[in-house]
């Protein structure tokens, strides 16, 4: 591993998926996975009082797709090495709980099913469902991410077949996969997630389930601070206005959209998706880690991800 003032320096593109899986077509930006940022808790995450800090204000889906991948080509190395640990390179983790693919089985994909996992990022979970004999395709918008899959491929020989493109658009053709899932990947970052799940459910075969973890959604009503100040609701449940960084010219930097669990129902049906199940899964005992606003201690009074998993109904055509 070669490293360049601290950081990864990975000196080819990631590799492209060039299979019967992938529909021939231009797709302009591209997606990612993992938990996602502590939201900073300040006044004016609230407010949007100081110039250059966290605000609430509304975000279109533009400039929300523009917004993370710029951030997240930007912070993937320091993201990386700082997680990398966590997460594994071979590893499907559900969220900063500690649980992974081989504890809960929720993918549960056996050995040829087809899986596109949504926003990868470095593609550990992908890495994983491979090693069990799955054939798992990942899909993210940052390049420097898909760079970092690539820098995991070469150290440990196992590689993953990665796109980079744009959860909205997703460059499959119609009922290609058993199963989409995502770990925190994608959705989150988008103000139109509800075209996501469109395109979700259109690459799903009759049958395919999707697997999507997410922020639960009460975590929204608290600050994230790890201890006892994390314990106490500052702002309505109800509030969908987007959490953003903005830089001091006022170009949003980070944004991150906040849905009740009413309104991730409502998508999910809407996609023409049949709903299964929502997992809402408690900290597991073994994970002493703090990431962000998640702790031991606030995960034993209040759940951090939520896991919708739903099915494309047998009979139903691509969207």
């Amino acid at each position: 591993m070669v490293r360049a003032e601290g950081r990864f320096r990975v000196p080819k593109p990631p590799i492209r998926v060039e299979t019967d899986m992938v529909r021939a077509r231009a797709c302009s930006v591209r997606g990612r996975a993992g938990p996602q940022r502590s939201r900073q808790s300040t006044v004016a995450a609230v407010t949007g009082s100081i110039e250059g800090e966290p605000r609430r204000i509304p975000v279109d889906d533009a400039t929300s797709r523009t917004a993370t991948r710029a951030w997240w080509d930007a912070e993937a190395d320091a993201y990386q090495n700082e997680h990398e640990g966590f997460l594994g390179t071979a590893r499907w983790i559900w969220g900063p709980e500690g649980w992974d693919e081989a504890d809960l089985g929720l993918i549960s994909a056996p050995p040829g099913s087809r899986v596109l996992e949504l926003g990868c990022g470095a593609a550990a979970g992908s890495r994983w469902l491979r090693s069990q004999g799955v054939q798992a395709v990942g899909m993210d918008l940052s390049h420097r991410m898909l760079q970092h899959s690539r820098r995991i491929d070469q150290q440990t020989r196992a590689s993953v077949p990665v796109v980079e493109a744009n959860a909205s658009e997703l460059p499959f053709g119609s009922g290609v996969f058993d199963v989409v899932g995502t770990a925190y990947g994608a959705l989150p970052f988008l103000a139109d997630a509800g075209q996501a799940l469109n395109e979700v459910s259109r690459v799903l075969v009759p049958g395919g389930r999707a697997v999507l973890a997410v922020t639960h959604p009460i975590r929204w009503a608290f600050p994230d601070d790890p201890g006892p100040g994390g314990l106490t609701a500052i702002r309505s449940y109800f509030d969908r206005t987007p959490y953003s960084e903005i830089d001091t010219s006022g170009r949003v930097t980070y944004v991150e959209h906040h849905r009740t669990v009413g309104d991730w129902v409502d998508l999910v049906v809407a996609a023409g998706l049949q709903l299964d199940r929502l997992v809402e899964p408690p900290w597991n005992p073994a994970n002493a880690s703090v990431w962000g606003g998640w702790s031991p201690l606030r995960g034993a009074l209040l759940p951090g991800t939520m896991i919708v998993i739903a099915h494309k109904p047998t009979g139903s055509q691509g969207m």
